[in-house]
């Protein structure tokens, strides 16, 4: 439907928790969906990063996300409801930093995640790896979460140029 401005760090609205979608196939929660998926496709084309964006990103303050890795996928109200005691560090970037810096963070090796489909159907996804990492990602926005506030050490931070030089191939972000 159309590409929206993406909130930036420092913006108080990136801090407030998100409500939950009443109707997950209401005509609202579909346009706030193709906007979502719209703004993605975007950063995707303008910066060659992007995986996944959360609707409080844009300025919709609804627990609404939408990924693409290998397809495109709304999840409407996802909750992760377990995580592993194990974890690893991870490279980790955000739209809402215009892509501009990396971090490392900690995250959970796996977490279940409950969600709903655009329809209305619910699933339950036990996600690891990449997807796991994404998933933690995008739900944290929806909770007020920032990657910054999983940063393992300031000492991780790396500009753009640099990650792309020195980090890039041990990222989810490789080529």
């Amino acid at each position: 439907m159309a590409v929206r401005s993406t909130l930036q760090l420092g913006d108080p609205a990136l801090r407030m928790p998100a409500a939950d979608v009443p109707e997950p196939g209401s005509p609202r929660t579909a346009a706030t969906a193709a906007d979502l998926a719209d703004t993605l496709a975007d950063w995707v084309a303008r910066t060659g990063y992007g995986r996944g964006i959360a609707a409080p990103q844009i300025g919709v303050p609804s627990r609404l996300v939408h990924l693409h890795l290998d397809r495109p996928w709304t999840l409407v109200n996802p909750v992760i409801t377990a995580r592993s005691e194990t974890t690893w560090e991870v490279w980790d970037a955000c739209l809402s930093f215009s892509v501009q810096f990396f971090c490392k963070v900690r995250r959970p090796t796996w977490v279940d995640v409950t969600y709903l489909s655009p329809d209305g159907t619910r699933h339950d996804l036990r996600a690891d790896g990449d997807l796991g990492e994404l998933l933690q990602h995008e739900i944290d926005h929806l909770d007020g979460i920032m990657a910054v506030d999983r940063m393992t050490s300031a000492t991780t931070l790396c500009m753009r140029s640099e990650f792309e030089h020195r980090h890039r191939d041990e990222s989810p972000y490789h080529p």
